[in-house]
């Protein structure tokens, strides 16, 4: 799942492509054989197949995009009677194109979903329900797919997270923190543990003041400790939260809140060991990163082809616990792939989406280029962690999935208007207009208000 390298955390966007042709051996209702060649339930016919095009549409970067470029040959030479069209659409402007293809009508085979957009799509029957398919496939083992990430995609006509699947994962995101390896030896600062409760916010604040550095003497700095510590996650890891989903009430004004948010800004605004808003206009943090200009920045397995290139070593280590609870926590994203209600081909798309997700082979090249952890938890724990490519650290990755990555904020929202406003009044707090305490109490009951609007 890629995303932007924000302050926040991440912006989630959804994605879609064009209408595909009629076939006279694929309807809406049931599973159809793709004749003539090997189907996603591994049965055949010796029938000749008839030549099928799929519209299908994703975002990402050039790497992504050259990445789902290569699996789709490779899933067309599998399938060789199914032709697909790819448009990777840039990801700022993916949700409004969505939007407008599904107004039309003219919703794209398989497309990138995931959160609020998936539960307004499910809800309003745009995305096919695919449980029918699932069960006649024996690509999806799943005792061998992360539940975290096929949850993401449940829907039971009221809530998210139960009944039947209407999407498959693209992948699992954890959101981990790497670190610029080459900084530390410089400064003779050992490397932070990869191991969650090691280590706390007093000691990631430490080590980053020691990573800082006016390296020229002219009385700027050259080389910040951190950048972009996510704020959800030193808000779960203190025992708070945004909304409770369960009840529809907004959590923002407490205590737990106020801390961990007053935690996060105060990195930049006391401690000087982050760059100021002004700063990351001036050159953007994941731009610094990527310059060895920042010893300690967060990324997602996406991220892993480009980091490849980095000039400097680098690895994984575990977020840090807040000294209050002691507990460790980040954001786990996913992207996933839903098929359009009204495709004309719900069999071969289908094959499309289980090969991108589930299929052994599609897997394991998704996984050399550095795509993404694994869909299948057997090819994570073993071919992954021993691919003999940074990070060195991979389990970082696994722990996440496991035990204390969450939700994103806006999983669980159909309408996200509340969070957006929050994000962006926010920079009265990141700016040091206002104490996290005031604003959140200012802040709270017009979020409430909003998400009562937009979800209720």
């Amino acid at each position: 799942m890629k995303v932007k390298h924000f302050a926040l955390g991440a912006a989630f966007l959804v994605a879609l492509t064009g209408c595909s042709s009629n076939s006279a051996g694929s309807n809406g209702n049931s599973p159809a054989n793709n004749t003539g060649t090997k189907n996603a339930d591994n049965t055949a016919s010796n029938a000749p197949a008839e030549k099928v095009e799929l519209s299908f549409m994703g975002h990402g970067d050039p790497n992504e995009k050259k990445i789902f470029t290569e699996l789709i040959q490779s899933f067309e030479t599998k399938y060789p009677n199914i032709k697909v069209n790819y448009t990777s659409v840039p990801p700022a402007e993916y949700d409004q194109k969505l939007t407008t293809l599904t107004a039309a009508g003219k919703s794209p085979d398989v497309f990138y979903v995931s959160g609020p957009a998936f539960y307004r799509y499910a809800e309003s029957g745009t995305i096919l329900n695919i449980q029918q398919y699932l069960n006649k496939t024996d690509l999806f083992k799943p005792d061998n797919v992360w539940k975290q990430a096929t949850d993401r995609y449940r829907y039971d006509g009221k809530s998210l997270g139960k009944g039947d699947l209407y999407g498959l994962p693209k992948d699992v995101g954890p959101w981990a923190l790497a670190y610029n390896k080459d900084l530390f030896d410089k400064a003779n600062v050992p490397y932070p543990p990869s191991e969650a409760g090691k280590w706390t916010w007093d000691d990631f604040l430490n080590t980053a003041k020691k990573l800082t550095q006016d390296t020229n003497g002219d009385g700027k700095t050259d080389i910040y400790g951190a950048a972009n510590f996510p704020l959800e996650g030193a808000v779960w890891a203190n025992g708070g939260d945004y909304v409770d989903y369960s009840t529809g009430k907004i959590k923002v004004d407490t205590p737990e809140f106020a801390n961990a948010m007053q935690f996060v800004a105060d990195l930049g605004l006391k401690h000087h060991v982050t760059p100021s808003p002004e700063d990351a206009k001036a050159m953007n943090n994941y731009a610094r990163f990527v310059a060895g200009k920042i010893g300690m920045f967060p990324m997602g397995p996406w991220d892993q082809p480009a980091f490849w290139k980095l000039p400097y070593g680098w690895d994984l280590a575990a977020w840090p616990s807040s000294p209050t609870t002691g507990k460790t926590a980040t954001w786990l994203g996913s992207m996933g792939f839903a098929i359009s209600s009204k495709s004309k081909h719900p069999q071969e798309a289908f094959n499309l989406a289980a090969f991108l997700s589930l299929d052994k082979d599609g897997q394991k090249q998704n996984m050399e280029m550095g795509q993404a952890v694994p869909n299948l938890i057997d090819m994570a724990k073993n071919d992954f962690l021993q691919n003999g490519k940074a990070p060195e650290h991979k389990q970082v990755f696994l722990d996440i999935i496991e035990n204390y990555g969450h939700p994103t904020v806006e999983f669980g929202s159909k309408d996200t208007q509340w969070l957006d406003t929050f994000n962006q009044d926010a920079s009265k707090v990141w700016t040091g207009k206002e104490t996290a305490a005031a604003w959140l109490k200012e802040i709270a009951p017009k979020l409430q208000e909003l998400y009562d609007k937009g979800n209720k």
